[in-house]
């Protein structure tokens, strides 16, 4: 009893450290903060140890050196453009970028994220399709090819992408493969082995220094990129693995949102990759040679800026995007997303916008792939159908896409779910786009899976059972650490 009393003292003051810790040092907001408090004095032993793996900010506030910019020739353009802005004196080319002026602008001082209007898009919703199209601009690339996927897993469509990279490495390509290393934890170092002995160059973003075991939970690489010879540019929701051609029995069809970019926008996909590579890499950092941002010619008339956000920044920019977007609705607001989690800010635009008479509408799956997430997704809904949001339970599958289109004009598209994890302590890219024939198509695809989604309603959801309402409040309280 004695040395039970004195562990059970020893806990309670650890516990109470630990609290003072995440109070006063790493000034979180209030909502995480009294979810830790509510962890660690409720499973104090449990507790410590889900905080040492999820609870822990990042103490390098500057990953990423953008100082890199002068070399690309992407400063220079990014300060005219934000003179120009300032001044009234810049030319849109259409009328989605020139309503977006205040949005563009943001983009630009936070996020150096320069606006190029001369892009074509491709939307790929189908993982059948996307990666066919991919392999296909793998077998063209002359130059170079740069991957980046938080998941890479090792199946048939893993193994498929990895031969297929091997043999443009044979071929001359310089071929660079950046992956996360909890994301990808099931992806052994030996599938590179033939890749690397060719001369293919293979990263892993944040490595644990444990074999099998990452007990850095925060701070992953959530982005997806892919560059083809600095004139082809991928950036969406799909990974790499069987699960998303559908083929995994759980989820069934696996529905998301890819965009392939031809353009100058590239140009930042390109330097985004380069950053994040560089980072991870401590033998081969690539340098901004000329070859790496060749001259593109013009494919259409699509404005697009490509927007990052991560822990190293001082603001959450995908977000403050999402926001600006939906304060800026007139019409209609159009969101798909596996996990919706918004914090106090995004949830309030959305609740005004509903007050205000625009038509808002949600789509989320309507089975988990994380358990809490799902019913702390269905609290947060909750509070936008009582101020008339249509919201949606896609039933083909699992929805994965992360997309926001405002008024048929404007749009997002990228890696960033709607949730605290991906707003502040991911690593994201979001594509936003200023035109109104890919947002009028983006919408047009949601219509689409309105055909094989169910739409919740008020009462239907108010009649929910007593085990449902508690599992609710249990995931609402932890959502701002989930």
């Amino acid at each position: 009893m004695h040395i039970t009393s004195i562990l059970v003292g020893i806990l309670f003051i650890v516990n109470i450290m630990l609290a003072l810790i995440v109070i006063f040092q790493e000034r979180r907001d209030a909502g995480s903060t009294w979810a830790w408090l509510l962890v660690l004095f409720f499973i104090p032993i449990l507790g410590f140890v889900l905080y040492l793996l999820f609870g822990q900010n990042l103490s390098r506030k500057h990953l990423f050196q953008w100082d890199d910019l002068k070399k690309t020739g992407l400063e220079k353009i990014l300060e005219t453009q934000q003179v120009k802005l300032r001044s009234g004196e810049f030319y849109f080319r259409n009328q989605a970028t020139s309503n977006s002026r205040d949005l563009i602008y943001m983009h630009m001082t936070n996020n150096q994220a320069v606006l190029t209007e001369d892009n074509s898009v491709e939307i790929f919703t189908d993982g059948e399709d996307k990666f066919n199209q991919l392999f296909k601009d793998i077998k063209s690339a002359r130059n170079y090819i740069h991957i980046q996927y938080y998941i890479i897993k090792n199946d048939r469509l893993g193994k498929r992408l990895i031969e297929a990279l091997t043999n443009k490495v044979k071929d001359g390509v310089k071929v660079r493969v950046l992956y996360d290393d909890l994301g990808s934890r099931s992806l052994p170092k030996r599938v590179f082995k033939e890749f690397r002995e060719a001369g293919g160059q293979v990263e892993v973003f944040f490595p644990s220094k444990l074999r099998f075991v990452n007990l850095r939970m925060n701070f992953r690489n959530h982005r997806k990129l892919v560059i083809i010879d600095g004139k082809i540019g991928y950036v969406g929701g799909f990974n790499v693995g069987d699960e998303y051609l559908g083929l995994n029995d759980k989820f069934g069809y696996w529905r998301d949102t890819h965009l392939r970019i031809q353009g100058t926008a590239v140009y930042a996909l390109q330097t985004r990759f380069i950053l994040d590579w560089n980072q991870a890499s401590d033998d081969y950092d690539v340098s901004y040679v000329p070859n790496l941002y060749p001259e593109n010619v013009s494919h259409g008339n699509i404005g697009i800026q490509i927007v990052t956000s991560g822990p190293d920044s001082e603001f959450q920019q995908i977000k403050n995007g999402y926001i600006k977007m939906i304060m800026s609705a007139k019409r209609s607001i159009f969101i798909q997303t596996p996990y919706f989690i918004p914090d106090e800010s995004l949830l309030d635009s959305l609740k005004i916008a509903c007050l205000s008479g625009v038509e808002v509408n949600i789509m989320i799956p309507n089975k988990p792939d994380h358990v809490f997430v799902y019913w702390a997704t269905l609290s947060h809904v909750h509070e936008l159908l009582k101020l008339g949001a249509k919201v949606y339970i896609y039933n083909n599958g699992f929805i994965h896409a992360k997309t926001l289109v405002v008024d048929e004009e404007i749009a997002s598209v990228g890696t960033a779910n709607i949730d605290y994890r991906s707003f502040k302590l991911n690593f994201e890219v979001n594509a936003f786009l200023y035109d109104e024939g890919i947002s009028k198509k983006l919408t047009n695809i949601f219509y689409e899976d309105v055909k094989v989604s169910k739409l919740l309603t008020l009462d239907e959801y108010e009649k929910r059972s007593l085990e449902v309402r508690l599992k609710e409040s249990v995931s609402r309280l932890l959502s701002p650490i989930l």
